[in-house]
Order: structure tokens, then C-alpha cells, then sequence
């Protein structure tokens, strides 16, 4: 059937109207943000219903296995609102926990925006590299479901710490780990064994009898220490039994008990060592601290016995030498007693001469020295001849002879001693009476002197003061009755005094420079200190870790530095030293830390913020990750995935967790 003539014309007419406005699509529908009913709305109609089942399925698989929540917006476009306002909220209108994130995805707007909170497990270089390498060029591509499916994924490997690296990079870096695990070890053990081979040579110097030596040494040397002093002992006791055994057959042992004595008390001393080797060695484990002690005990015991032994070594050696020269030394002594008898009586007369001149006290010592120095030639003269017979008997029988060898020569000595007394008091008086003004006026002077340094006597500078004193009190009492024996308590006192005010001064030399050591490094800490702090606090946005705990463990070691110094300045010494040390390390890494900041600051933006986030005034999020959002930070930076900075506020570091990232694709 046929239209109407003006019908037809209206039809044309309604078409003809139609192609000129219809060239261009009408205004889509603005999409404002809202609440989400489900973990995938698709408003633009982007995926079809495989893709959305595909879509829920992966979302569901990551709060399965990570209990994170994922939700997904397909939107025409973000209603004349920038991705990060819309984003924002729609995760508020949805009442978003701190386990819910959204991409919200604006198909023609070509934006999206990944907004909620950041788990845990996920940082902020994790986020950035999923979304710039994995999320945006499925964006580009219009894969609207692939970009879904991709957060899901992603976001599942980086919480199970799986990331995205293949099984090849991953199999190679092990290898490069393990070979330099390998090496550093190798090279450590080499050192290790270095070190400790030079660690025992010089312990092998150590006074076995030092134990505070001893305690100065590592726990590995001084129980190979005790190893080998404990053989070497065991060792040295072992042949002196044999030689003293044959040195009893031949000398008796009546000749031989010093060593006899000397011998037993190193066994017994070895004895104790082995029995704390035992200890040492058996099931019942002992702490550090124990067997320290233990081994301390066990060398020192073994020095102990080795000193015993080497104490007679002399002796021994000179008793078998002896019996060689036995004839010659018997002819010696012979002369020697003849020389002695023949000054008895001149010996005598002086003694009368002097009995005659002085009082009775003054020669008290020698009044019976001549005497008894009569008394003891006789006593050489019988020994000498049953030395003779002993060396006249058969060899193996003649041990006897050193014993008499070694009485006669005693005799003898003690004989001249007792003259020789005799033929110079005289001298030795009038002497000793001159000397004496002076050697009183020298102690007194010494004691004055030591009372200056009794902060730095020790122990020896108390009881030489008090020596000294009596010495003192006697020269001044008993200098006409028994000038001679008051004159050498003095000298002896006074110079026992002189010694013990030597090591004092010295002492006290040593404590005035290291107090002047110490007020200097004090200085120099605290000028090391305060810089270090000074930089970090006004440059702290740009201020890592590592520069800050320097600086804390500094300022530690410098409070610690100033509390010792009144009582060990020592210890103070050290404390200094470690803060300054310290100090200058926070400066050094906080500047090559602010360094690379300023550098990556360049790369992303500049503006006159920039100082205010160096200075800690605005928080940036470029020290945690380029685009953190703290908890008052603003908006971002622009471009395809950026930062927020904001000013600080008060309370703890770990407020928030909130992230907002996305822009244009």
C-alpha cells in the first residue's frame, strides 16, 4: 500500500533531519560514584558474561588464598571528575575496610584509578610495577577483563612473595648467592685461621701465671693453649723423673730432695690440670664463663709446675758439675780456710779497738762475729775432709761429695762475711753518722712528696710511706746509740719510698694525659655529634635508615661517654672514640643519601616544594615509594601513575596504609 504524498514527505523529512544531527553520538550517561553491590560491576558493558564468571573467579581465588578483598568498576566515564575523587568515593560510599582495593576503570574517559589500602605484604614498588607493566597495557589494548584479571593475579603473587620474576632469573641469582655465600665464607675461614694462628703465637708468650692475661684471650686460643701447655708439661715432668732418678742413684737422696720436693709439688699441679681437662672433655657441658675459668685454672696450674722445676734447674745442673771439678773445689776451699784463720787475730784486735771507742749498742752486730766466724771455719775444715773421702770412693758411690762441697763453701762464705763486718765498722760507723742528716732530710722530703700522690700510689706507695716513716721516726730516736743500723733502715726505706713515688708519678702522668685525651675526643664527639644531628633533623625528608640509627647508636655512645668519665676514663676513652666515629658515619650516609634524593626529585618533578619535603615540613612519599599517599598527603602527581606528599602531623609511623594511584591510559 502506498503512503500519503505528505506522509512520505514527513518521513523524508524526520530522516533527513536525523542524518544531520546523527553524525555525532549522543552525550553518554555520566556516571557518578556509588555504592558497589558486587566485587565486579560492569556499567559500560565492557565484558561479556564469560569474562565477568572468569573475572569473579580470580577474585574469589585471591580472598581464598590471601583474604584480600578485590573489587572492579566498568564505568563510561568518571562524571567530569578526576580518577582519584572517584575512586575515592565509591570506596567510601561502599564503606571499604582495611582490606578492600578497587580499580575502577572509565572506558571512555580512558582512566582508571587503583584506590584502597595497600596490604601489608605488598610494596609500594610491587604496586607501581604491576600497574605500569601488567594493568595499563591491557587498558590501552581495550582488554578490560585481562586488566581485572591482572590486579587479581598480580596482587596474589606479590603477598605470597612470589612476585613476577621467571624461574631462570630466579635460578641464576641463587647460583650468584650461593657462589658469593661460598666465597665469603672461604675467604672469612682463611682469615679466621690466619688470625688465629697469630692469636697463638702471641699467647704462646703469655706468663702461664698471668691470669688476667690469660682472660684477655679468645676462648678457641686459650683452650688450645691449655692443649698444648698441658703436653709440654706432661712432657718436661716426664724426663725430670727419669734424670732424677738417675741423679739419686749416683748422689743419694739426701743430695737430691730439693728436687725430689720440687718434683712431687709439679706432679701434683699437673695432677689438677688433667683433672680439669677431664671435666672439660666429659658429657656435662659448662658456659663460656666456666670454662674460661677452668682453663685459666689449668694453664696456670701447669705454669705452675713448670716454674717448680725450672726453679732447680740451676741447682741440679751445678750438683752434677760439681762432683767433675770435686777435687779442684775441695783445694779452693782448703786455701780459703787458711786465708780466714790467719785474719782471726788481727779480726780480734779491731773488734777489741772498737769495743773500746764506741758504746756497747752501736756494735751490737758484730760483737760476736769473730767467734762465730771461728766456729764456722772449724765446721769447713771437717766438711772439706769428708768431701775428700767421698770423692776417694768408687764412681757411682761418690754422691756424697757434693753435699759436703756445697756446706764447706756456705762455711766459708759466711766466715768472710763475718770478718770482713768486723775489719770495716769502724768506717762503716763514721760513715753511717755522716750520712745520716741527710738521708733523714731526704725522707722527709720523699714522704712529702708522696702525699701528693696518694690518689695514685696503688698499693706498694701506702706501705712504702709507712716503711718510711718508722725508718724516720727510728734515725731520729737511735741516731747516737746505733748510727749504723739506723742509717741503712733509712737508705733502705727511702729508697723502697723512691720507687713506689717513680711508679706513682708515672701513674698519675698517664691518668693527666688521659684525661686530656678524653676532653679532647669528648669535644670533637660531641662537634661530630651535633652535625651529624643538625643535618639529619633539617634534611630529614630526604633521609634514610641507615644515617639515623648511626646517629641514634652516636648519641648513645656519647651520653654512656660523659656518664663514665668521672669514674673510668678509660672506658670513657673508648665510648668517645666509638660516638665520634659514629657521628661522622650518620653524616657521611645521610649526605649521600640526601645526594640521591635531590637527584631522583630532579627526575620526577620540581616546584617549590621541593625544599619544604626535603626539610621534613611536607611528607613525601618518594623515601617509600614514588606516589605513597600518607595520611593527610593531597593530590598527586600527574601522568600515568603518581606520588602525594602532605605535611607531617603528630602520631606513630605506621598511621596509614591508604594508596591512590592511576591517571590517563
Amino acid at each position: 500500500m502506498r503512503l500519503p504524498k505528505q506522509l512520505f514527505l514527513l518521513v523524508i523529512g524526520l530522516l533527513l533531519a536525523s542524518a544531520l544531527v546523527g553524525g555525532r553520538a549522543a552525550p553518554a550517561t555520566a556516571d557518578a560514584p556509588l555504592r558497589l553491590a558486587g566485587y565486579v560491576t560492569d556499567r559500560a558493558g565492557a565484558l561479556d558474561p564469560g569474562q565477568t564468571a572468569e573475572l569473579q573467579q580470580a577474585i574469589d581465588s585471591l580472598y581464598s588464598h590471601d583474604h584480600e578483598r578485590l573489587w572492579v568498576v566498568y564505568v563510561r566515564n568518571f562524571n567530569g571528575m578526576d580518577s582519584h575523587s572517584w575512586g575515592e568515593q565509591t570506596a567510601r560510599l561502599s564503606g571499604f575496610g582495611d582490606r578492600d582495593v578497587l580499580l575502577s576503570v572509565a572506558v571512555d574517559d580512558r582512566a582508571y584509578a587503583f584506590t584502597g589500602t595497600l596490604p601489608r605484604s605488598v610494596s609500594d614498588k610491587d604496586l607501581d610495577k604491576l600497574l605500569i607493566d601488567q594493568v595499563e597495557p591491557k587498558l590501552r589494548a581495550g582488554d578490560w577483563a585481562g586488566a581485572g584479571l591482572a590486579v587479581a593475579s598480580g596482587l596474589s603473587h606479590a603477598m605470597s612473595g612470589s612476585g613476577s620474576v621467571g624461574i631462570g632469573p630466579l635460578l641464576i641469582l641463587a647460583l650468584l648467592v650461593v657462589a658469593a655465600v661460598l666465597g665469603v665464607w672461604l675467604w672469612s675461614r682463611r682469615r679466621k685461621t690466619r688470625r688465629e694462628r697469630s692469636m697463638m703465637e702471641s699467647a704462646r708468650k703469655t706468663d702461664p701465671t698471668d691470669t688476667a692475661a690469660l682472660e684477655a684471650l679468645p676462648l678457641v686460643v686459650l683452650d688450645a693453649l691449655s692443649k698444648e701447655t698441658l703436653v709440654d708439661t706432661d712432657n718436661a715432668i716426664r724426663t725430670s723423673t727419669e734424670e732424677l732418678r738417675l741423679a739419686t742413684d749416683e748422689f743419694g737422696t739426701t743430695a737430691t730432695a730439693p728436687f725430689t720436693a720440687a718434683l712431687a709439688g709439679a706432679k701434683n699441679a699437673l695432677a689438677k690440670a688433667f683433672s680439669i681437662r677431664q671435666q672439660l672433655d666429659d658429657d656435662i657441658p659448662e658456659t663460656p664463663d666456666q670454662q674460661q675459668r677452668m682453663l685459666v685454672e689449668l694453664i696456670s696450674s701447669c705454669g705452675s709446675a713448670n716454674r717448680e722445676l725450672d726453679a732447680k734447674v740451676g741447682e741440679f745442673d751445678a750438683m752434677r758439675d760439681l762432683l767433675i771439678n770435686a777435687g779442684e773445689r775441695l783445694d779452693a776451699l782448703t786455701r780459703a780456710m787458711v786465708e780466714l784463720t790467719a785474719r782471726l787475730p788481727k779480726s780480734q784486735a779491731t773488734l777489741t779497738q772498737l769495743v773500746a771507742d764506741h758504746p756497747a749498742s752501736v756494735l751490737a752486730p758484730i760483737r760476736d762475729n769473730v767467734g762465730m766466724a771461728q766456729e764456722r771455719i772449724g765446721f769447713a775444715e771437717r766438711t772439706i775432709e769428708d768431701g775428700r773421702a767421698a770423692v776417694a770412693k768408687p764412681v757411682g758411690r761418690q754422691g756424697a761429695a757434693v753435699g759436703d762441697i756445697r756446706a764447706a763453701e756456705s762455711a766459708v762464705d759466711a766466715a768472710r762475711t763475718l770478718l770482713d763486718a768486723v775489719d770495716t765498722a769502724a768506717i762503716d760507723i763514721d760513715q753511717a753518722r755522716a750520712g745520716l742528716p741527710a738521708i733523714v732530710e731526704e725522707l722527709r722530703r720523699d714522704l712529702a712528696t708522696a702525699a701528693g700522690l696518694s690518689d695514685h700510689g696503688g698499693t706498694e706507695l701506702p706501705s712504702a710511706t709507712a716503711a718510711a716513716r718508722t725508718a724516720l721516726d727510728q734515725a731520729t730516736a737511735d741516731a747516737a746509740t746505733n748510727p749504723l743500723g739506723v742509717f741503712r733502715r733509712a737508705v733502705a726505706a727511702d729508697a723502697t719510698l723512691d720507687q713506689a713515688i717513680a711508679s706513682a708519678t708515672d701513674r698519675k702522668r698517664a691518668a693527666d694525659e688521659l684525661r686530656r685525651r678524653l676532653d679532647q675526643t669528648l669535644t670533637a664527639a660531641r662537634s661530630q655529634v651535633n652535625a651529624a644531628a643538625d643535618f639529619i633533623s633539617t634534611r630529614r625528608g630526604g633521609v634514610d635508615a641507615e644515617p639515623r640509627t648511626r646517629l641514634a647508636e652516636a648519641q648513645r655512645s656519647l651520653a654512656r661517654a660523659e656518664q663514665q668519665a668521672p669514674a673510668d676514663p678509660a672506658q670513657a676513652l673508648q665510648s668517645a672514640q666509638r660516638a665520634a666515629e659514629l657521628g661522622a658515619r650518620a653524616l657521611h650516609t645521610a649526605q649521600a643519601a640526601v645526594r640521591d634524593w635531590q637527584a631522583q626529585q630532579q627526575r620526577v618533578t620540581s616546584g617549590s616544594q621541593t625544599g619544604a619535603i626535603l626539610g621534613g615540613i611536607l611528607i613525601d612519599g618518594m623515601l617509600r615509594g614514588m606516589g605513597n599517599e600518607y595520611r593527610r598527603g593531597g593530590g598527586g602527581f600527574g601522568g600515568g601513575g603518581g606520588g602525594s606528599y602532605g605535611p607531617g602531623s603528630f602520631g606513630g609511623s605506621d598511621g596509614s596504609r591508604r594508596i591512590s594511584r592511576g591517571g590517563r591510559f
